[in-house]
């Protein structure tokens, strides 16, 4: 998978793109966990987000937010970040324009910001939620939410407990013309360690695969 610098706002960004050979493929990014707690493009969830995108024929993209890896800057509290994955949407669009479906996957600290990212760009199509910290940060500004997508979390999260996620769907749900799909892995923790993971990968797979079958927002 060739590795890749483009440029971001503070500098480059270091990057793995994975692209079709189909040049209407539909495209995706996947955001990682946060840079001050091992976040990185390689995070596992991550890395089998961005080859389950990639294998239902999405030309995907990963990337070091700044100050990670080789990637330049340094950590802004969540606002360079969103920054930083405006600029790979950028990027990722720019060498596929005939895309008709885009789609945002984040983990953690990463779900936050491609919901974040949702809000500013219309083009986004679906997003995959994972393990969102509703406990941590106000997703507030999901207001309203511009495209459904899939929230996914585990039973046991310790970090982003399961109460404050159940907070963040209900009030989701109360909006009109979008369907947010909650699922919960039994026993899963933050991570989704062990069989957790096929079963974050197998629950994330049926829904994309749905949604491009329906061709909805």
């Amino acid at each position: 998978m060739p590795e890749v610098i483009f440029p971001g706002p503070e500098g480059r960004l270091e990057g793995r793109y994975h692209p079709q050979k189909e040049r209407d493929a539909p495209i995706a990014i996947v955001l990682h966990p946060h840079p001050q707690f091992g976040g990185t493009m390689n995070n596992k969830v991550v890395y089998n987000l961005h080859y389950a995108f990639y294998n239902m024929g999405f030309t995907v993209l990963r990337f070091n937010f700044r100050g990670v890896g080789r990637s330049q800057g340094e950590y802004d509290q969540g606002v360079g970040e969103l920054s930083d994955a405006a600029s790979a949407l950028d990027y990722l669009q720019s060498m596929n324009n005939n895309s008709k479906h885009c789609w945002v996957a984040g983990f953690s600290f990463g779900a936050w910001i491609g919901m974040q990212l949702l809000m500013r760009r219309p083009e986004i199509t679906g997003f995959i939620s994972v393990a969102p910290p509703a406990n941590m940060y106000d997703f507030s500004f999901l207001a309203p939410c511009p495209s459904s997508g899939l929230i996914i979390n585990g039973t046991s999260d310790r970090v982003a407990p399961p109460a404050d996620t159940f907070g963040l769907v209900n009030k989701l749900h109360e909006q009109k013309g979008i369907t947010i799909t909650h699922t919960e892995v039994e026993g899963a923790d933050h991570f989704f360690q062990g069989d957790h993971m096929d079963s974050l990968m197998d629950h994330t797979t049926e829904y994309v695969k749905r949604r491009l079958t329906e061709n909805t927002r």
